[in-house]
């Protein structure tokens, strides 16, 4: 079962860990090697399905935005966490965009929702602020048909 990710990235430390048990919970049906989690690996809801994905003993595979993203956007104090789970990837795919920006997320999303069987989205619900963000993925995903199973455990919360 190839399932992707989309969700908020700036999720507050308790809803980190909400967010990770509700997704063992959606995902443990197809716990083994026969899942496949597809993630941009964008800090927050994608790294925490990754982590779950591998738990489960599933395999991971990366789409990376552009070839800037890792440089530009992965904040120092995440680098360790995103480098071991580019590490323990089966595949990293990086789109061919130079910078990574809102085409670029959105290009990257889209080419998740073609290689997947459905999507999970850890989403408060709120529309997005611009193009490319979660809300904007969901929108595609009903477009193309992609069934969407949304994550938003009671209490969970984002960070300002």
């Amino acid at each position: 079962m190839r399932i992707g990710i989309t969700g908020h990235s700036n999720l507050t430390a308790a809803t980190t860990t909400l967010v990770a048990d509700a997704l063992r919970d959606t995902l443990g049906a197809h716990r083994g090697s026969n899942l496949v989690g597809v993630t941009c690996l964008a800090r927050g809801a994608d790294q925490v399905f990754a982590r779950v994905v591998l738990e489960l003993g599933g395999v991971v595979e990366v789409v990376l935005p552009a070839a800037d993203y890792r440089e530009r956007k992965v904040k120092p104090d995440n680098t360790a966490d995103f480098d071991a789970l580019v590490g323990a990837a089966h595949l990293v795919r990086t789109m061919p965009f130079d910078t990574s920006d809102r085409s670029a997320y959105m290009a990257a999303s889209e080419h998740v929702l073609g290689t997947v069987e459905a999507i999970v989205a850890v989403w408060d619900g709120v529309p997005s602020a611009g193009s490319g963000g979660t809300g904007d993925v969901v929108e595609a995903a009903h477009r193309r048909g992609v069934p969407v199973t949304v994550v938003w455990p009671a209490g969970a919360e984002r960070s300002r």
